[in-house]
């Protein structure tokens, strides 16, 4: 059995091969003298003229907006273990304070709600968490399911309204924390989970490690995709990259900076209910398509800490590349509101305005990858080698994505192999899809809400 230091040694080795192959295809840190000269004849001024130049030039400058993210994402791979062994609890489930675990839902998929509440609940009876209750919050009554022990129903009035007009999920959030609706203390903690997302033994151990710490008011792990059943193998080979970005960017910030500088996600959040109750989610229009995001941001500006907890949980990538495209476009809307509310600081959102940028300008920065072989420019060495690190780690993020998600001893090295490639062949459709999001984003309706379809027939599944 290989151990887990030497697995995540493996990885940093494979990573840093993967960047010093890649830097010397592109040109980043090797070059043949023949190549150099051509390089040093050109003037690209004279050659170009200088309105092409000066856009030339600027293209290649906006690859450096995804320059903070690739540092963030290095830190989080290298600096923490990417395969830790199974989660050891600290103390006692008996001893662990009230815990209430949270799922939203518009109650439109009634079969997936009660089969995920009934799995999570069986769960954490399982692991041993004996003080805990399990809430869905819905506004329409879902049948059948308060006959389950443990399990209280939230249906939200349709003439519920909040004082600033907070829309979709973020006003459902809300009601929860209204006076006359709230029944837990400020001491109490709050998992929220999508209707979709699935608990893992490590994920509950993880959080009761992060509640008996208590130096922390918010926490969030990471989420795979590939775990017990595929229905879409491109979307879920794509969303490879954000379980690597789960374990670069999103611990990175939280183990060494306990802020979210670059937000974070709305599933697997954990919380304290008084810190919580005194943020709200009640933030008007412009905090309720990215509600978690905006929630994120004003609990940074007023100085709450944030942390890691190990553990992973489950979720499925959406069923249809129709559904891939509505969420990223939704993703993308919501944070350009955050980012563009005049009721945050810039000072706690410039890091996530970056980010946010450096998606906006996608279909002009992407566009250097025909570019630079078409029209080429000479750069500093510096220049061409951080442009190529950008890319390496791009690519690397999709290889260690899968790596992670999937089990080597189950799958086999034939089957990660495959799977590997299967990912990398993702990249331009994720570049497609990402490009149409941006622009579909930046001129439609941003104050709305798509729900992905997360309900299928079992015969539809594919398991892993």
């Amino acid at each position: 059995m290989v151990s887990a230091r030497t697995k995540h040694l493996l990885h940093v080795c494979l990573m840093i091969v993967v960047v010093l192959v890649f830097e010397w295809i592109a040109g980043g840190l090797w070059m043949s003298e023949v190549e150099r000269l051509k390089m040093d004849m050109l003037d690209p001024w004279e050659l170009y003229g200088v309105l092409a130049t000066f856009i030339l030039y600027g293209l290649r400058i906006l690859t450096f907006l995804a320059f903070p993210q690739v540092i963030f994402n290095i830190m989080g791979l290298v600096f923490f273990n990417a395969f830790p062994d199974k989660v050891v609890l600290k103390s006692s489930p008996l001893l662990a304070p009230f815990i209430c675990i949270r799922v939203v839902t518009r109650g439109d998929f009634p079969d997936l709600v009660k089969k995920n509440v009934n799995r999570n609940l069986n769960l954490c009876l399982d692991v041993g968490l004996e003080n805990f209750m399990m809430e869905v919050v819905t506004d329409r009554m879902i049948p059948g399911l308060s006959e389950y022990q443990r399990v209280r129903e939230v249906v939200v009035p349709p003439s519920y309204a909040t004082k600033t007009g907070a829309l979709f999920k973020a006003r459902a959030l809300q009601y929860c924390l209204e006076p006359d609706v709230n029944i837990l203390s400020d001491q109490d903690w709050i998992v929220h989970l999508d209707e979709e997302t699935i608990l893992t033994d490590n994920a509950i151990r993880g959080i009761l490690n992060f509640v008996y710490n208590g130096k922390h008011q918010f926490g969030q792990g990471v989420i795979t995709y590939a775990n017990d059943q595929v229905v879409n193998w491109l979307t879920t080979l794509a969303d490879s990259f954000r379980v690597a970005d789960d374990m670069g960017k999103l611990r990175a910030q939280f183990y060494i900076f306990h802020k979210p500088y670059f937000s974070w996600k709305g599933s697997y959040v954990v919380t304290q209910c008084g810190a919580e109750r005194k943020i709200s989610f009640d933030n008007g229009p412009d905090g309720s398509v990215a509600e978690d995001c905006y929630f994120g941001m004003k609990a940074y500006s007023q100085g709450y800490s944030f942390n890691f907890i190990e553990g992973e949980m489950w979720e499925k990538s959406p069923f249809t590349i129709w559904d891939f495209l509505q969420q990223r476009k939704r993703w993308m809307q919501g944070i350009f509101l955050v980012v563009h509310s005049k009721t945050l600081a810039w000072r706690n959102k410039l890091l996530l305005a970056i980010s946010l940028y450096s998606w906006i300008t996608l279909p002009l920065s992407t566009s250097n990858l025909v570019l630079a072989k078409m029209v080429p420019i000479p750069c500093y060495p510096l220049v061409n080698f951080i442009c190529g690190l950008i890319g390496a780690m791009n690519i690397y993020m999709y290889i260690f994505g899968v790596i992670k998600s999937f089990s080597f001893h189950r799958m086999g090295a034939g089957k990660m192999i495959f799977f590997i490639i299967g990912a990398l062949l993702t990249v331009p459709f994720n570049i497609l899809v990402e490009n149409v999001a941006v622009i579909w984003g930046l001129f439609g309706k941003k104050h709305h809400f798509y729900v992905v379809n997360k309900e299928l027939k079992e015969q539809q599944l594919t398991t892993v």
